[in-house]
């Protein structure tokens, strides 16, 4: 139920935009925005951050610029300039490409090998080093993601 408590808290977060809720699924939540138009599922880390802003993990599709299933992490801290930022999704692990706060796959090809790990591990990890040199990860459950992705993506298939 908190899990649920939070996709609520990032629905009501965007209130100022209209925006879909497409549905709730084991902790990842599938929405969709009109301005600007794009479906997305989302889920927050396991623990909860004490920091300045909200860490995610989402799968956001943007067909008005063409960008489909594109992975999207927010870092519950920021990340040292020099730090890699590594994704580990079950026995696999990827390096993705950083800036302080965000972190993405290398490329559409990346998005779609991560994606297909999502949708059959139990869970994912994101980790790096912080800006003041501490070592840090936010794990992520995938129960439910698939369908959140399913649904994120049905979401923009009319435009």
């Amino acid at each position: 139920m908190k899990r649920a408590g939070v996709l609520a808290i990032l629905l009501l977060g965007g209130a100022a935009q209209a925006r879909d809720a497409l549905g709730i699924f084991d902790g990842w939540g599938a929405f969709k925005d009109e301005n600007p138009y794009r479906c997305f599922a989302i889920a927050t880390p396991v623990e909860e951050s004490k920091g300045k802003w909200r860490p995610f993990a989402s799968i956001g599709h943007w067909p008005d610029r063409n960008v489909r299933s594109q992975l999207h992490i927010r870092l519950s801290r920021e990340r040292r300039a020099s730090a890699d930022v590594i994704l580990t999704v079950g026995e696999r692990r990827w390096r993705l490409v950083a800036g302080p706060y965000d972190a993405w796959a290398p490329s559409p090809r990346h998005d779609a090998f991560i994606i297909a790990k999502i949708r059959s591990a139990r869970s994912m990890s994101v980790s790096s080093v912080a800006k003041d040199g501490g070592a840090f990860a936010d794990t992520y459950r995938l129960k439910g993601a698939a369908t959140a992705i399913d649904a994120a993506t049905l979401g923009c298939v009319n435009r």
